[in-house]
């Protein structure tokens, strides 16, 4: 990977490097949860080639390299370098030798045109500012008669823990506050139509999904907080403000009785004839 990273991809890398030590415990059990989801929509033929962008700890590659058999193959990618080692000890514990994990940024695989028989991205397309060129990019690389399958977060991710967390932030580095994030530019099956659509794809599947994560208590919200996106904005902080955005964040999620999270999804499956 060019060492001359942009900055708004340093910072990805950066988050999810410091989310990895977090990011696959109990409570981000959505991870897996979605990544095999997504794959097993796609009913994937053993001997298939496969592109994972955005692969993350393997939630969706590693099921992926099951289904295609040891005839097929699975290359998946992320920026964060932490996040495929832990996928590459994941690989190797099942024994997995169909599988190769590479760090390289999405806009600049390369890989030439209809290489793979399914191209898979996994809560990351909204990590490039032009959804729709890279969207293009991937679909370049599918075969004829292969898929391409996007998933991404449906609207209130996270809440209510999302909201009280933006508010704790507010409280004590405003600075920090933001009002929006990457993913709410398509959080809606209309959007996601629309992306595809503006892509040059015409026809595809598309299924919102609800869902929830059941918090044992609220300190398995923190630890979302520490295992995702958010940890940008908590490693901006030092360690006198984390304690204090903590205690308000969970003091709000225990008076109000929350015991789960929404991670409601929407998957897109396109085949191209």
């Amino acid at each position: 990977m060019d060492k001359t990273i942009e900055p708004a991809k340093l910072k990805a890398a950066t988050t999810y490097n410091a989310a990895a030590d977090h990011f696959d415990d109990g409570p981000l059990a959505f991870w897996d949860r979605y990544g095999r989801w997504t794959i097993e929509r796609l009913q994937l033929k053993p001997g298939s080639a496969i592109l994972d962008v955005g692969c993350g700890s393997g939630a969706s590659a590693i099921p992926a390299a099951k289904a295609v058999g040891p005839h097929g193959r699975v290359i998946a990618v992320d920026l964060a370098d932490r996040l495929l080692a832990m996928a590459r000890t994941k690989a190797a514990a099942q024994k997995l030798q169909n599988i190769d994990f590479r760090q390289a940024d999405m806009e600049a695989l390369g890989y030439p045109d209809e290489s793979f028989d399914a191209v898979v991205c996994v809560f990351a397309i909204f990590f490039v500012p032009d959804m729709i060129n890279q969207v293009r990019e991937l679909w370049r690389m599918v075969r004829s008669g292969g898929q391409l399958a996007i998933t991404t977060w449906g609207p209130r991710m996270f809440e209510p823990g999302s909201a009280a967390w933006w508010a704790a932030v507010k409280q004590f580095r405003a600075d920090l506050h933001t009002a929006f994030n990457p993913w709410e530019r398509i959080i809606t099956p209309q959007a996601v139509r629309q992306l595809l659509t503006d892509s040059g794809i015409r026809e595809a599947d598309i299924i919102a999904q609800d869902g929830q994560q059941v918090l044992q208590s609220s300190d398995d919200w923190w630890t979302v907080v520490q295992g995702s996106g958010y940890r940008w904005t908590l490693e901006q902080m030092d360690n006198e403000t984390v304690a204090r955005v903590r205690d308000l964040n969970l003091k709000t999620l225990r008076n109000n009785g929350t015991q789960s999270i929404e991670t409601n999804v929407i998957y897109a499956v396109a085949k191209k004839i």
